[in-house]
């Protein structure tokens, strides 16, 4: 018989409602009974214990919150009863030992990968078109028509195809290939940014670093730069942060400004000839087999529910585990979803230095949240509380749960790039989308996405591999969702067993094997943060 609620650690003084809890019931629980005070939906939490005024809630066997008023045995704690506090963090309070995960089942496993010349190695092949500055959005714009109508292939919409039988009044839904894919090794991706100019110097600055850092990610194989020539993110600005995170780039990268050119004719006609040629050589690359220590995955989580953090989420740190004990890299971003479990990262931290900067940038950021009027604390959505996050805390002891336990080897701010293996510390905010593009402007050649609710975020050059927390959102949205992990929350499978299944079903997607949804659905989203308040 399947368990009714879960108490995630032993400290714990509330637990999980792993089904609707009815009000009037009692649940056998640790050998005692509980009697249900409150209707209680499934992901909630319901109290272990009689909650005075200023208590505090403990859950993943950290403060999330404390009682706002008297919370009685066996009710359900919400928004009204509850207010957000975590615990507060000066520096390191001791040194955590990390005890590997076995691997050995994985050391001689490969994937299929593109092998650049500085060693990295991608689980794409893309050649990426994109803009220092939005003035030159319409031309990114004119240069993807042109190309995705001549190379890649094509399905008319089926929507259009709706619309085109309502005007014309005849029956024209079937779905037609317009053509035929002209290289079959490559994929041409673009981008659009409303940055480069009109804002603050570091914001442009700051958006040289990301797009230097998407043209030095593995999955790249070159690029198309487009300046229109005043802006603030000028080509030099650019270059100079290309040099910054690889001297010696060894990729094919064609700048055009068009303010030196002349007409948009001249210049697009330049440009279509220009990249042409390149995207023929850069087409003849061929997967080859590497080892799993190539892999970069990021790890991201947007539209989580009360599941997230005992599923999805933990199996996400059994994979970072595994990788890491492999020499790989796992990138865990979204400082505010780290607020209240800043002490157990600090402890991790190999180098003192490494647990200052993540203090630092994480004070920072949250004085500018709070210099603007709001809070971490304003951080869970309306959809997150819905279903049982009702605290910044207890979001974020669930969303860090994507990093495993193993020691963290360096702390990188937004724009920075990769330098050691193992598991990294990423400053983004917990926006789905500026995170993701900040995890493959930060070497990422692979992100995994865990949601609750259903997210359809994707990347241009790196595949996201969308993991939900439960069955049913996998039956609901089967179109958006690679892989679940509901059979944890059934107890079907321990936490170790779906990371393993996680970890194959990685392999097969970073050797082009397997597509994920995202891809498949075309979800090419890329919006950079800028560093004003963004939550």
């Amino acid at each position: 018989m399947q368990k009714k609620i879960i108490k995630v650690n032993a400290p714990d003084n509330v637990a999980v409602a792993l089904v609707d809890l009815k009000a009037g019931e009692v649940i056998s629980f640790e050998g005692e009974d509980i009697k249900v005070l409150s209707d209680t939906k499934s992901k909630h939490k319901i109290a272990l214990q009689k909650f005075e005024d200023g208590d505090r809630i403990i859950m993943y066997s950290v403060l999330v919150g404390s009682a706002n008023g008297t919370i009685e045995k066996g009710d359900v704690l919400t928004t009204e009863n509850v207010k957000h506090q975590s615990e507060k963090v000066s520096g390191r309070t001791e040194t955590v030992q990390w005890t590997a995960p076995n691997v050995d089942k994985w050391k001689d496993k490969t994937f299929m990968g593109y092998h650049r010349p500085d060693g990295q190695v991608g689980t794409e092949n893309v050649w990426l078109f994109f803009p220092l500055v939005f003035c030159e959005n319409r031309n990114i714009e004119i240069l993807k028509d042109i190309f995705e109508r001549e190379l890649l292939k094509q399905k008319v919409n089926p929507h259009q195809m709706l619309l085109r039988s309502l005007v014309s009044g005849q029956n024209e839904t079937e779905v037609v290939e317009q053509t035929a894919d002209f290289f079959d090794n490559i994929d041409v991706k673009f981008i659009t940014h409303p940055g480069g100019c009109g804002g603050i110097r570091q914001d442009s600055e700051s958006l040289a670093k990301l797009l230097a850092g998407y043209v030095n990610n593995p999955n790249v194989a070159g690029c198309t730069v487009l300046s229109l020539g005043c802006q603030n993110l000028q080509i030099s600005v650019f270059k100079e942060a290309l040099h910054n995170i690889n001297p010696d780039l060894n990729k094919p990268v064609l700048i055009y400004e068009q303010q030196q050119m002349g007409t948009v004719d001249e210049m697009l006609t330049a440009i279509v000839k220009d990249s042409f040629e390149a995207i023929k050589e850069a087409n003849k690359a061929e997967r080859k087999p590497a080892p799993l220590s190539k892999l970069r995955v990021g790890l991201e989580c947007g539209g989580s529910d009360g599941f997230s953090g005992i599923s999805a989420n933990p199996t996400l740190g059994a994979v970072s585990d595994l990788l890491v004990a492999l020499n790989g890299t796992a990138i865990l971003a979204e400082f505010p979803e780290l607020c209240g479990v800043e002490q157990e990262l600090v402890n991790r931290c190999v180098d003192d230095a490494d647990g200052e900067k993540f203090l630092d940038l994480m004070k920072a950021y949250e004085k500018s949240v709070v210099d603007a009027g709001s809070g971490f604390d304003m951080n869970p959505s309306p959809g997150n509380i819905k279903d049982g996050l009702i605290t910044d805390a207890m979001k974020s002891a669930g969303a860090a749960k994507k990093g495993g336990t193993s020691p963290v080897k360096d702390v990188l701010d937004y724009g920075e790039y990769i330098t050691k293996p193992g598991l990294n510390l990423l400053c983004t905010p917990g926006n789905d989308v500026e995170s993701t593009t900040g995890l493959v402007g930060s070497g990422a050649n692979v992100v995994l996405f865990t949601t609750g609710l259903g997210t359809p975020t994707g990347n241009p050059i790196a595949p996201i591999i969308k993991v939900s927390s439960n069955t049913e959102l996998m039956a609901k949205m089967p179109d958006i969702i690679d892989i679940e992990t509901g059979a944890v929350i059934r107890g079907e499978k321990t936490i170790e067993e779906m990371a393993e299944d996680m970890l194959e079903f990685i392999i097969e997607v970073a050797s082009g094997r397997i597509q994920t949804k995202a891809k498949l659905l075309n979800q090419n989203d890329f919006i950079p943060w800028r560093r004003g308040v963004s939550l």
